[in-house]
């Protein structure tokens, strides 16, 4: 046991403080929520309530979407576009996928690969919920989830987490190249240069 967790402390870690913090916005949002409520002349709902609805459910995976956008972004992204002097890029002239031997896949798999590599060759729908449930309270008509995805708070919500996430992503390609962590995976050692890439 204790092996597994210091072996595993990165991941066990932000998962517990992902826990906390969940459950800090629960809490947080049922109060939110009820306060909406009683302004709304509407009845205050219990926290199990709260924390089943769609509401909460799309103001949790909302956040999940932009956070899941800025991760599969930028791996597939690093991929082809490269950024000189960045430690989170592969080297200029090292774009695309690589080889097949380079990546380990197919006939090139080891026997300590995922089984995968050897083979060859709901999100939306909680923000109609949600939506329509505001859309009620203010007795206005209900949309489906075609009409949705044409609604202003349909791209309001997914455009203002998108924006955050590529500047966080444009942010630490850039900043990458300047500063530096001293024993950080993720920093290029302290001493080199500005345009020592890929490291």
């Amino acid at each position: 046991m204790k092996r597994f967790l210091k072996e595993n402390g990165l991941a066990l870690g932000f998962g517990l403080i992902f826990v906390l913090a969940l459950v800090g916005q629960s809490f947080a949002g049922h109060a939110v929520f009820d306060d909406e409520q009683v302004s709304a002349r509407l009845e205050p709902i219990g926290y199990l309530a709260y924390v089943t609805s769609s509401s909460f459910a799309a103001d949790v995976a909302e956040n999940w979407q932009s956070e899941y956008l800025q991760f599969f972004l930028y791996i597939g992204a690093t991929i082809w576009l490269v950024q000189r002097g960045s430690p989170e890029s592969k080297r200029p002239g090292d774009e695309g996928p690589g080889s097949d031997a380079d990546q380990r896949v197919g006939r090139y798999a080891g026997s300590d690969s995922p089984r995968s590599a050897a083979a060859e060759g709901l999100r939306q729908v909680l923000y109609v919920a949600a939506f329509d449930e505001q859309q009620i309270i203010d007795l206005q008509r209900p949309v489906t989830w075609a009409e949705y995805l044409l609604e202003p708070d349909f791209w309001n919500r997914t455009l203002q987490n998108w924006q955050s996430e590529f500047l966080a992503v444009g942010s630490m390609v850039a900043l990458s190249i300047y500063l530096r962590q001293s024993g950080s995976p993720e920093s290029k050692p302290v001493g080199a240069s500005h345009a020592h890439t890929g490291t």
